[in-house]
């Protein structure tokens, strides 16, 4: 895949990784859609070390759901991350 498939697919991933979980999300397209790369990134690794196949194929259910999949793990620890790194914060 191309670049922009990439991006495509990132965006996308994000956007329906936010929808899935719960709370807010106050976070930009841009950072949605870095995320949502990465996790399509992690998403394909995991995949294929699992021996589900890759993420080569824009238009294949198995590259959007194990994009979106790996998307909601990245979302999950950066909400983690960034919570605990707040709440720290705070107590100062």
């Amino acid at each position: 895949m191309g670049v922009v498939a990439w991006i495509a697919l990132g965006l996308v991933a994000g956007l329906v990784a936010r929808a899935l979980l719960p709370g807010r999300a106050p976070r930009g397209v841009v950072l949605t859609a870095v995320l949502g790369i990465l996790g399509a990134l992690l998403g394909g690794a995991l995949g294929h070390a699992l021996g589900l196949g890759g993420i080569d194929r824009f238009f294949d259910l198995r590259t959007w759901l194990l994009a979106i999949a790996g998307s909601v793990v990245v979302f999950v620890v950066f909400g983690l991350l960034t919570r605990r790194r707040s709440r720290l914060l705070w107590r100062w």
